[in-house]
């Protein structure tokens, strides 16, 4: 999430007026994430999220991406619910940018993720997996192997300056991935950026421990391998502050997603792979976001040198057993 667009009081208040939410006590900006522009509604009826879809965001996938938050919360995942105008439509416009208002979810995204964290999201990934299995629409990852190698073009001129060697390592990788990417493994309904501040959590009264509250930020999500997910929440969750991987979390990420949705031979030994493409993908969307952001955009900056080590972690591993997996 972030704030690139700036909307003011008048054009806000205009704007509300067509859903029944009640008048516009406070609005303000969130500065987490990179995509769109969001803020934190507060209604005489309620809390919301206002998002305004930016330039990288498609208007073709919004109602990808609306209709899916719709049938999941139908089915039972906690996740935002798009709120539909007095003429029943959820995408509008406003400051000249598509919009849309969500239900606001209760909770905090975890700051120091424990196992029991990782155990949580790997239930709450196979339910969404599950529920999304029939959702009528689909979307194809561009953010996948096909798109890497563009990607990296925009931003290649710039990527030794990050770090030196940076444009030899990245094409070397590249090479493999795109050679040796697999075919034929389940695919469905895939969230595509389920990282610790997508994902929130309540305090049990009295227990002292968590239970994780609801699922954000579908604005990646697409139809592509289910177990590239998993990988992705892999280098999300599974590494520590100083780099080093967290075997105990991985398996109780795992166990936890295996036990509501078995995964085949040939996934568990994908992972490796699947992981290390998952590092590229982020690796390459934090170098251009990190050449691109504009000056004054209030945004937090993410470093892609992070996923570097990621990577060489994945390159490392001769198979899925360095996961925690017997």
């Amino acid at each position: 999430m972030a704030v690139y667009t700036e909307v003011s009081d008048d054009e806000l208040a205009a704007f509300a007026a067509d859903y029944d939410i009640g008048r516009v006590t406070s609005c303000k900006g969130i500065a987490e994430g990179v995509e769109n522009s969001n803020f934190l509604l507060q209604t005489e009826r309620g809390t919301y999220i206002l998002t305004l879809y930016e330039k990288r965001t498609r208007p073709d996938d919004l109602p990808f991406f609306l209709g899916l938050m719709d049938h999941l919360a139908g089915r039972g995942l906690a996740c935002p619910t798009p709120v539909k105008g007095r003429d029943g439509t959820a995408l509008r416009s406003l400051c000249g940018r598509p919009a849309a208002i969500v239900t606001f979810l209760s909770g905090m995204w975890p700051r120091r993720i424990n196992p029991h964290h990782c155990a949580a999201v790997g239930e709450a990934m196979a339910d969404m997996h599950r529920m999304g299995a029939d959702f009528p629409l689909t979307r194809t990852n561009d953010l996948s192997v096909s798109g890497w190698r563009p990607l990296f073009e925009k931003a290649r001129a710039g990527a030794d300056a990050v770090s030196p060697g940076l444009t030899r390592i990245v094409l070397a990788e590249l090479d493999h991935l795109e050679s040796a990417w697999p075919a034929g493994l389940p695919t469905g309904l895939i969230h595509a950026d389920l990282f610790p501040d997508n994902v929130f959590f309540l305090k049990d009264g009295g227990t002292g421990g968590e239970h994780l509250s609801g699922v954000i930020d579908f604005y990646f999500a697409c139809t592509d391998i289910l177990a590239y997910d998993v990988a992705v929440c892999l280098n999300a969750w599974c590494f520590e502050a100083d780099g080093s991987f967290n075997v105990t979390k991985a398996r109780m990420m795992l166990a936890a997603y295996r036990r509501r949705r078995p995964m085949d031979e040939a996934e568990l030994a994908a992972l490796p792979l699947l992981a290390r493409g998952a590092a590229m993908r982020f690796l390459l969307t934090r170098l251009f976001d990190w050449l691109n952001t504009p000056a004054d955009a209030l945004v937090r900056r993410k470093d892609p040198l992070e996923y570097l080590h990621k990577l060489r972690f994945h390159q490392g591993l001769t198979g899925p057993g360095g996961y925690g997996l017997e």
